[in-house]
């Protein structure tokens, strides 16, 4: 019998020790303290939040190691249903960072020719500036660790310190073709990548090893003399390929498949069939096997993630930086891993378009779970309003802080979009309470009832077209859809025309 996801998350509850939803009723501060004087945001990469202990679903394990994140929400809050700007690395942390949507900023895809127009005078409106550099004239000691990959090369962003950026070189990933869909050629290499290594996630562990070392060191002296900081850590787990620590592996024998297949009516859409085609995820490597496989690497290297978040908690502990310091866990974007056959992200359905979001210290209310949708622009904005900066926040960004966010707000709307590879055009959604609708350009429309269907089974467009006229209406208020589709377009092309030019040599596409 079919239960509402309601209905799951609350008998799920009583397990993790959640709260209950307070209908429409504002987050109430845990205490009347001043802002916090720091943010600490550990940022994982393709982290599909239904894979953790923390946001369980119907069809979804429930076996997963993942005990600091239910730490951090029992500290402090949980948004059940956070979203990224767009499902692929630098078009959501390009978002994440400007402040701005993603059709605003123009990062459509990994390739990042598109970094050379940052000095360039011929094109003023791509120099944005981001969150470091605003903080940083505001008087906030700004500091980052990890991976950066966003629109402007690192040495550009404003950042107080960085530390082993790991910029994506020029011209980065150009299989970026739409029409016709370029085949990504070796793309299925991933399918048997996967397993026990003794060196699986080493540069992460050194990444958190500094993070650590950062709040011991240099985050204790800004405190001592008043000064307020923020911290990035970026880590590239649990994004593939979905090799693990041995201890990680071991702790998920149990085969695992993914319950939803390419039977369901939602994995024969034409754009899962671009998917499929550019990824090529019809090769014989992807067998039963390999499938199970790299599932069971995937859920190892979310436990080290989970692991890492601990260290970092641990260390704000021992520092006497805890009361002090907001933490936020998240990720860039989610992973497909398996269902409707698909893997990576590059699509607006739920597992690849939402990210996990806990926030923890003071202004959050200890064990409460947040209904309403939310997404990284809401987080953007909370960083100000935290660090007592909301005036120096440019007007044109988006998002809303989270602390202003109600619990169960019926009237909120997120909005999402993917213009980059493996799709033949952009798509967009809209989430409206239970209500979703992913619109595509050429192809077929999907509205989903996410209460009764958290899997996305069922297409209510014919069923309810005024329920779609409405989101559709919410969709044109932020943009055109047609219009913000073609000029991806273009810009896509003259990204190639570049790359065809002065790197002949870094594509690797064929078509059918």
């Amino acid at each position: 019998m079919r239960i509402t996801r309601r209905e799951f998350l609350k008998k799920a509850g009583t397990a993790i020790g959640t709260a209950a939803y307070v209908l429409s009723e504002p987050m109430a501060a845990a205490e009347s303290a001043e802002p916090p004087r720091n943010v600490l945001i550990l940022m994982s990469d393709e982290h599909n939040p239904r894979y953790s202990s923390v946001y369980p679903c119907p069809g979804y394990p429930d076996f997963l190691h993942t005990p600091n994140m239910q730490e951090m929400a029992r500290r402090g809050v949980v948004f059940e249903h956070a979203y990224c700007p767009s499902p692929l690395c630098m078009p959501s942390r390009s978002s994440f960072m400007s402040g701005l949507r993603n059709h605003e900023v123009q990062a459509y895809s990994n390739c990042s020719v598109y970094q050379e127009r940052y000095n360039n005078p011929e094109y003023p409106g791509w120099i944005f500036p981001t969150y470091g550099r605003v903080l940083a004239d505001a008087g906030v000691y700004t500091a980052y660790i990890g991976k950066m990959d966003t629109y402007c090369h690192s040495d550009r962003s404003g950042f107080r310190e960085i530390i082993s950026p790991g910029n994506r070189r020029p011209p980065g990933d150009c299989n970026i073709q739409r029409k016709p869909v370029a085949i990504r050629v070796g793309a299925h290499y991933v399918a048997t990548e996967y397993g026990p290594r003794e060196d699986a996630c080493v540069h992460d562990a050194h990444l958190i090893d500094k993070a650590v070392n950062w709040i011991t060191t240099t985050g204790r002296r800004l405190n001592a003399h008043g000064t307020a900081w923020t911290l990035t850590v970026n880590v590239g787990s649990p994004h593939f390929p979905h090799t693990c620590l041995l201890e990680d592996w071991a702790l998920y024998p149990k085969t695992d498949m993914p319950r939803y297949a390419r039977e369901q009516e939602s994995a024969k859409h034409p754009f899962v069939m671009d998917h499929h085609l550019h990824f090529e995820e019809d090769h014989p490597d992807w067998t039963l096997e390999n499938i199970a496989g790299n599932r069971r690497g995937y859920f190892g290297k979310v436990t080290f993630v989970d692991r890492m978040l601990g260290k970092l908690l641990s260390t704000l502990n021992k520092t006497g930086l805890s009361s002090r310091t907001l933490v936020v866990y998240t990720s860039d974007h989610g992973e497909m891993l398996g269902k409707f056959g698909m893997w990576r992200k590059c699509t607006l359905y739920e597992d690849a378009v939402s990210v996990p979001l806990i926030v923890a210290g003071p202004g959050f209310k200890p064990g409460t779970r947040v209904r309403t949708p939310v997404d990284l622009l809401d987080l953007n904005a909370t960083m100000f309003r935290v660090l007592g900066l909301d005036a120096v926040r440019p007007r044109s960004w988006k998002g809303t802080p989270l602390q202003e966010i109600k619990r169960d707000d019926p009237n909120r709307i997120v909005f999402a979009e993917y213009h980059g590879h493996g799709k033949r055009a952009s798509h967009y959604m809209i989430r409206k309470d239970n209500w979703k609708l992913i619109y595509y350009i050429d192809a077929p429309h999907q509205l989903f009832d996410l209460e009764n269907d958290p899997n996305e089974l069922v297409n209510l467009t014919d069923k309810y077209p005024d329920k779609f006229r409405e989101m559709e209406r919410h969709l044109r208020n932020i943009c055109s859809p047609e219009e913000e589709n073609a000029r991806a377009e273009r810009v896509i092309r003259a990204q190639l025309a570049l790359v065809r030019r002065a790197y002949p040599n870094a594509l690797n596409v064929r078509t059918e």
